[in-house]
């Protein structure tokens, strides 16, 4: 399961991210997964918790927000979003498309709470 190799890559990160707020409680990570990442958001999920026990991270809560397909037709110049991972234009059925957007693994945001004051 590379999940929980990219979830424990994602501890990694957060860890190096977090030292300017040494205190503060970590509350919520939100990440950007494209549908054709490679990555399963489901999965992702469960291997989390594993990753992030005994670290700082733990009981954060991960967000993941599914980021859509999107297209540039190179025949009509059309930027499209996709519905599936057929990547053809849906305006002239060209294949000569370039992804704009889809394939993304993101750490977007840590949220944090303030720590108790010394």
């Amino acid at each position: 399961m590379h999940e929980l190799a990219i979830c424990q890559a994602l501890i990694n990160r957060i860890h190096t991210l977090s030292q300017p707020y040494e205190g503060a409680r970590l509350e919520r990570i939100v990440l950007q997964v494209g549908p054709l990442s490679g990555v399963e958001p489901s999965l992702i999920q469960h291997a989390f918790p594993l990753a992030a026990a005994g670290s700082f991270a733990e009981g954060a809560i991960l967000d993941i927000d599914i980021s859509p397909i999107q297209i540039l037709c190179k025949r009509c110049g059309l930027t499209a979003t996709l519905v599936s991972a057929r990547m053809t234009c849906p305006e002239c059925g060209a294949w000569q498309t370039d992804l704009l957007a889809g394939d993304e693994l993101i750490l977007q945001r840590l949220e944090f709470l303030p720590g108790p004051s010394h």
